[in-house]
C-alpha cells in the first residue's frame, strides 16, 4: 500500500445542508462551503429539509398549504444557489427533500443521492429546534458514512 500522507486532500462532492430556523449557524457553514466549493473547483449541493414539525396538522392535511411551503423552501434554496453561482462556484445543484427527520432524510435520501465526499452543516446553536443545540451536526456525523465539518 502506497504512502498517502505527503498528498493532499481535496473534496469533489460537497453538500451543505441549509435549516432555515437557524440562519447564522447556516450563514457560517454556508460560507465556508462556497469558499471550499469554488477554489477546490468542486460540485456542490445545497440542500433543505421540509421539516415535518414545521407543517401543522391542518396544514398537512390541505395540498395548497403544503405546496406553499415546498415553493418557499425550493425558493430558498435557489436563492442559495444562485449567490453560490454568483460567488463562483461552477456546478450547483439545489435539493429540497421531506417525509421525515432532518439527520434522516439528509442520510438516508439526500447523500446517496448525490453521492458528496464531505457534508458540510450548521451547528445549531442560534436555535436548538432539533431538541439540542448541535443535534443535526452530531447526529450527521455519528451516521454518515462520509466525513462531515460542523461549522460555528
Amino acid at each position: 500500500m502506497a504512502d498517502e500522507s505527503n498528498n493532499p486532500l481535496f473534496f469533489r462532492r460537497i453538500l451543505i445542508t441549509i435549516d432555515e430556523d437557524d440562519r447564522p449557524s447556516t450563514s457560517r457553514a454556508f460560507r465556508f462551503a462556497m469558499t471550499m466549493a469554488r477554489d477546490y473547483r468542486a460540485h456542490l449541493g445545497i440542500a433543505s429539509v421540509l421539516e415535518s414539525n414545521d407543517i401543522s396538522i391542518y396544514e398537512s392535511l390541505m395540498p395548497d398549504k403544503l405546496n406553499e411551503k415546498r415553493d418557499q423552501l425550493k425558493a430558498i434554496v435557489k436563492g442559495y444557489a444562485d449567490q453560490a453561482t454568483a460567488f463562483g462556484v461552477e456546478d450547483v445543484r439545489a435539493i429540497v427533500a421531506e417525509d421525515g427527520d432532518v439527520d434522516d432524510v439528509i442520510l438516508q435520501k439526500v447523500i446517496p443521492e448525490f453521492k458528496p465526499d464531505l457534508v458540510v452543516c450548521g451547528a445549531d446553536v442560534d436555535f436548538a429546534s432539533h431538541g439540542h443545540p448541535g443535534a443535526i451536526g452530531l447526529r450527521l456525523a455519528k451516521k454518515s458514512d462520509v466525513s462531515v465539518i460542523v461549522i460555528r
